[in-house]
């Protein structure tokens, strides 16, 4: 039997995107954005982050929306595990973690607590795993939405100003031109471009997937420009791996045992595991790069990479599981 990296990558846990990401810290602390250089990219991570906002409001149908947007007491529970839970607990561990890997990499991860959910992957596993995927496109595109304003917040109210945290009306601002308005524009021009985005789904991927490789790249090159890897060891790394994947694991554990106990049924619970445990890398990362102008941003935005990474392992494990569970029902 011939050996083929494909296959080998389809086995894997870890797929190409994850691949990508780690790629793009290697090559930015190899060879980081400088000088002009460094300009041009900053101009095209906008570019490229207002793009796929563009298309996520493209891709949203108004009668989805309106399917899911009734079911009200799903989206609330699933808001408080982004924005309210998950704070707390990001805040909460503050003692015990930020002696352990230092005050930077604790305000990462602190930072990955406060942005809102993913938006593909959170349908994706919801649809894989055969939950309530209208319910689960409502709630993930309404926490983005909602993160604009919410992030900001939390990150005033938790996060202390002397690290870096820069944040008035033209951030806000800043924020909403890239994500916001882009994201209305695609809901706008909806009716002229959805067939061309539904034919080439596939293609799209490329730029959520490129673009959010695209802000890791800068992002380090900022780092590594300001002395990134000087300023962490290999230990520190390791210990918020550990933390991260520790974190994941909890609030797949309480946002799976918790929403039955509040009468919600198996469809509803699934949507509720899936979207209020992740984290946007695709959001958070133009928002840290916005509130921590002038900053350690690479340091601040590693925490919530590695999260995001763990989250997509674990979560894809666990859709998995889930749809072999209902298969198994049915037959």
């Amino acid at each position: 039997m011939g050996f083929s990296p494909r296959a080998l990558l389809a086995k894997s846990p870890v797929d190409g995107f994850v691949l990508a990401i780690i790629a793009a810290v290697v090559v930015a602390s190899l060879f980081p954005a400088r000088g002009d250089f460094a300009d041009v990219m900053d101009k095209v991570v906008i570019a490229a982050i207002a793009l796929l906002f563009f298309l996520y409001g493209a891709r949203l149908h108004p009668r989805e929306a309106l399917a899911g947007l009734t079911h009200w007491r799903l989206h609330l529970t699933i808001l408080s595990f982004t924005f309210i839970v998950f704070p707390i607990i990001g805040f909460a561990m503050r003692p015990m973690v930020q002696p352990l890997v230092g005050e930077n990499l604790y305000l990462g991860l602190l930072f990955a607590c406060l942005v809102p959910s993913t938006v593909q992957s959170s349908i994706a596993f919801t649809n894989i795993a055969r939950g309530n995927v209208p319910g689960a496109i409502v709630s993930a595109s309404m926490s983005n939405l909602l993160g604009v304003f919410l992030t900001p917040v939390l990150v005033v109210a938790l996060m202390s100003t002397e690290s870096g945290v820069k944040i008035d009306a033209t951030s806000i601002i800043k924020i909403m031109a890239q994500i916001l308005l882009p994201f209305i524009l695609g809901q706008l021009a909806r009716p002229w471009i959805s067939g061309w985005v539904t034919r080439h789904a596939e293609s799209t991927k490329i730029v959520d997937r490129g673009s959010i490789v695209l802000v890791v790249y800068v992002a380090f090159s900022d780092g590594v420009r300001n002395g990134i890897w000087s300023q962490v060891d290999v230990w520190q790394v390791i210990a918020v791996t550990a933390i991260a994947a520790v974190l994941v694991v909890v609030m797949l554990l309480i946002t799976g045992n918790l929403p039955p106990r509040l009468g919600f049924d198996r469809a509803d619970t699934i949507a509720i595991q899936f979207c209020g445990t992740k984290k946007s890398l695709a959001t958070g990362l133009p928002m840290a790069t916005v509130l921590f102008a002038g900053g350690p941003v690479g340091l601040l935005v590693l925490p919530l990479m590695i999260f995001h990474q763990i989250q997509l392992i674990l979560c894809s494990m666990l859709a998995s599981h889930y749809a072999k569970q209902a298969a198994t029902e049915i037959e």
